[in-house]
C-alpha cells in the first residue's frame, strides 16, 4: 500500500487547548507523525509526497470566504494589541446565520467551534498539506489502486465547511470523498474514531450523494456533545444518508465490532462502490482521551472487516494520539490490505 505524506504538516504546532475550562499542552502534535510515519516504514510500503493540485479540490466543499479566513486570519491576529500567540476565538454567534462581521474576534468566533483548534502562523500550509495529502490518496485509488493510506496532520473530521474545531481546519475525509465522487464514484465515508465526525456529518447532511457513517463515543457526555446522536439521519435529499451509531463510554472490542457489522451492513444495502475510512485510532483502550476500548488486536479485526468489503478505500487518517502502541495500532489495521 502506497503512504501519502507531506513533511510540511510538522510546522503545525498547537501550545494548548482549554478542556474543562482549563488551558493545557494540545495533544495534536507533530510527534504523532513520527509514531505513525515509523509504523508505516516497519510495513515496507512506499511513502510519497503529494503533488499541489492546487485550492480547486478544496474549495470543492469549503468555501471561499471560510479558506480567505484560514489564510489570512494570523497575519490580522498579530496586529491586534495585546492578542494571544495563536488566534484563539472568544465569542461566538448564536446561529451562523446572524451577521458576519468585518473584525478578526469576530470572525475568528464565526469560524471557529471551540478552542481546540489554535492557528498559528504556520497552521495554513500545515493544513493545506494535509488536504493534499488526502487528494493524492484519492487520486491514487481512481488511477487503480485498490487502497492507499493518506497520512493527514492536522486531521480534519471536526471542520465544516465554514468551521474549524477539534484540532481540524480542512475535512480532509470530506475533501477525498468529493474527489471520489466528481470522478462519478459511489461513496460512503465510514469515520471510526473515538469522537464523532460532526464535520463531515454536517458537510454532507443534506445531500443524498456521500453516505456517512460514524461509529463513536456517545455524546451525551463527550466531544463534540452536539453531533452524533442516533436520531440524525440527514435532511432534505440527505435524508437516510447518515448513521451514527453512539456507544456508551469505555465499550470494547466486542460492542466496537457490533457496531461495525451494523455499518458494513448500510454501506453495503447503500450500494457504495468507493470507500473513505476516516481512520481514528483513539478509540483504543490506552489512548489519551481514555473514551473506548478497543485493543490492538480489535483494531486488526476493524480493518480486516473493511477490507473484505472489497471496494476501492482511501485510508485518511484522524485522531489517535500519543502512546506507545499508536504505531502498532495503525500497523494492525493498515497490515490488513497489505496481506492481500
Amino acid at each position: 500500500m502506497i503512504t501519502v505524506f507531506d513533511e510540511a504538516q510538522r510546522a503545525h504546532d498547537p501550545k494548548m487547548f482549554l478542556s474543562s475550562g482549563a488551558p493545557r499542552p494540545s495533544p495534536e502534535q507533530p510527534a504523532r507523525i513520527d509514531a505513525l510515519l515509523a509504523a508505516v516504514r516497519r510495513m515496507g510500503g512506499p511513502v510519497i509526497e503529494p503533488p499541489d493540485t492546487g485550492i480547486e479540490p478544496i474549495r470543492a466543499v469549503h468555501p471561499q470566504r471560510y479558506l480567505t479566513f484560514l489564510q489570512g486570519i494570523y497575519q490580522r491576529w498579530t496586529r491586534i494589541e495585546g492578542a494571544s500567540a495563536e488566534v484563539i476565538p472568544n465569542i461566538h454567534p448564536a446561529n451562523r446565520s446572524d451577521g458576519y462581521p468585518k473584525s478578526a474576534v469576530g470572525q475568528a468566533g464565526f469560524h471557529m467551534t471551540d478552542t481546540s483548534c489554535p492557528i498559528s502562523g504556520q497552521t495554513w500550509a500545515a493544513a493545506y498539506a494535509s488536504a493534499q495529502t488526502a487528494i493524492h490518496a484519492a487520486d491514487l485509488v481512481l488511477g487503480g489502486e485498490h487502497a492507499a493510506y493518506a497520512l493527514c496532520r492536522p486531521p480534519g473530521h471536526h471542520a465544516f465547511a465554514e468551521l474549524a474545531g477539534g484540532f481540524c481546519y480542512l475535512n480532509n475525509s470530506g475533501i477525498a470523498a468529493q474527489r471520489l465522487r466528481d470522478a462519478g464514484k459511489r461513496v460512503a465515508i465510514l469515520d471510526v474514531d473515538l469522537h464523532h465526525g460532526n464535520g463531515t456529518q454536517g458537510m454532507f447532511y443534506a445531500r443524498g450523494d456521500v453516505l456517512t457513517v460514524s461509529i463513536h463515543a456517545d455524546p451525551e457526555r463527550f466531544y463534540p456533545f452536539f453531533w452524533g446522536y442516533a436520531g440524525e439521519t440527514g435532511e432534505g435529499e440527505g435524508l437516510g444518508a447518515n448513521l451514527n451509531l453512539p456507544l456508551p463510554r469505555g465499550t470494547g472490542d466486542a460492542g466496537f465490532l457490533a457496531a461495525l457489522s451494523e455499518a458494513i451492513e448500510k454501506i453495503q444495502s447503500w450500494g457504495a462502490d468507493s470507500l473513505v475510512l476516516a481512520l481514528g485510532l483513539d478509540a483504543f483502550e490506552g489512548d489519551p482521551f481514555a473514551g473506548l476500548g478497543v485493543t490492538t488486536s480489535g483494531f486488526a479485526t476493524i480493518g480486516r472487516a473493511v477490507q473484505a468489503m472489497g471496494l476501492p478505500t482511501v485510508i485518511v487518517q484522524e485522531g489517535g494520539y500519543l502512546c506507545p502502541e499508536l504505531g502498532d495500532n495503525l500497523a494492525a489495521v493498515l497490515g490488513c490490505w497489505l496481506s492481500k
